[in-house]
């Protein structure tokens, strides 16, 4: 028998699992976890009949916290948007977007999203780099421009280093304040790639690899290997990312497609100069001593093997017109090649390429030229 005063037993009350159309009404996106039965009700493919608020949706505090941090954070990536068909979608921009392929072959692809522009502008900018590579083989036409007009290489290079001091000083400046890098990026970022945000702008060492071949070479062995910097290393990125995924690795980030892309460039580039330009163009009064090393003869073996020979200088050991373009030409096609190729160290290929060049052009011409 029980008492009149007895309390009465309290209902047990089960919170229902929200809806799908829950979150957009909590403020934060929080979820309550769900119960495996629901779970696995939720896996399951909706049939026409079931309306949508039978739909359930799990999420984890952990999860939840999570994905607030990295809407938070500027610098840790969203996750990519999904398409109609519940696909992720390639924005190029994202870690699970970008095939593990893509990223050994380009130094460009990026999960950080730290550029505006790139993640606005992803294909053009991001992807395939069109300004860079268009301000890149521009610096060529405009090598070739003041070469037309007479300006010697000992005359550009006092322009090169002025222009050096203040890209360099800005480049220390904006690493040691926030504000200006950010400033920076914005007016810069379509030239930029985004392992420069954190590091040094390739401009540094594109203009201090152009003084060098300028500064310490003869002239048309200078200005060869900037043409091979502006446009064997454009080749070798542009074929490099197109084909390079078909084509054996030959190291980290080299493919042979961008390998022989940089041949093929460089030896159009070393028949079109030393066998068209140069001789319509023809010499300057002020060029000079010694401002070409190539003149259309090639030894066919080195003056000091001739002499160990004991073997007396003869026209028949010397090759001459287009002949020896075409063995110039092939000789420059490998050095680009290698130049390209080689990695010194980690050195930016803007600074290793003209150099490598340059040395390699130089001792050959010394040797059988």
């Amino acid at each position: 028998m029980s008492s009149p005063n007895s309390v009465p037993a309290t209902p047990r009350v089960i919170s229902p699992t929200p809806s799908i159309s829950d979150p957009s009404e909590t403020p934060d996106g929080y979820l309550a976890p769900v119960t495996r039965s629901a779970a696995r009700r939720q896996h399951r493919p909706e049939g026409p009949a079931e309306s949508s608020g039978s739909a359930r949706e799990s999420r984890s505090p952990t999860t939840s916290s999570a994905r607030r941090n990295r809407r938070s954070h500027p610098k840790i990536p969203a996750s990519p948007p999904r398409s109609a068909n519940g696909t992720a979608s390639n924005t190029h921009l994202s870690p699970s977007s970008i095939p593990d392929t893509l990223r050994e072959l380009s130094r460009s692809p990026s999960p950080l999203g730290l550029i505006p522009l790139h993640a606005r502008y992803r294909s053009f900018i991001h992807r395939h780099e069109i300004p860079r590579k268009l301000l890149h083989v521009s610096i060529g036409f405009l090598t070739l421009s003041l070469y037309s007009r007479g300006v010697q290489s000992l005359q550009i290079t006092p322009v090169l280093f002025t222009a050096l001091v203040p890209i360099a000083a800005t480049d220390l400046i904006r690493h040691r304040f926030e504000k200006v890098n950010k400033i920076y990026i914005r007016c810069m970022g379509a030239l930029m790639r985004e392992t420069e945000v954190a590091g040094y702008n390739g401009v540094i060492w594109y203009l201090l690899g152009a003084y060098v071949a300028l500064r310490f070479f003869p002239k048309d062995v200078g200005v060869m290997s900037v043409l091979l910097l502006s446009w064997c290393d454009t080749a070798a990125s542009t074929f490099g990312r197109l084909y390079g995924r078909y084509t054996p690795r030959l190291r980290h980030g080299k493919s042979l497609a961008g390998t022989v892309a940089a041949w093929l460039v460089g030896v159009v580039t070393a028949a079109a100069f030393w066998g068209w330009f140069v001789p319509y163009i023809g010499a300057f009064p002020n060029d000079p001593e010694d401002s070409f090393m190539f003149t259309g003869r090639l030894n066919l073996l080195p003056n000091c093997v001739r002499g160990l020979l004991s073997w007396e200088p003869s026209d028949s050991a010397v090759i001459t017109g287009p002949l020896a373009l075409s063995v110039m030409s092939v000789v420059s096609g490998v050095v680009a090649a290698g130049s390209e190729f080689i990695d010194m160290w980690g050195w930016d290929d803007n600074l290793t390429i003209p150099v490598l060049s340059g040395v390699g052009l130089w001792g050959f011409l010394k040797v059988f030229g």
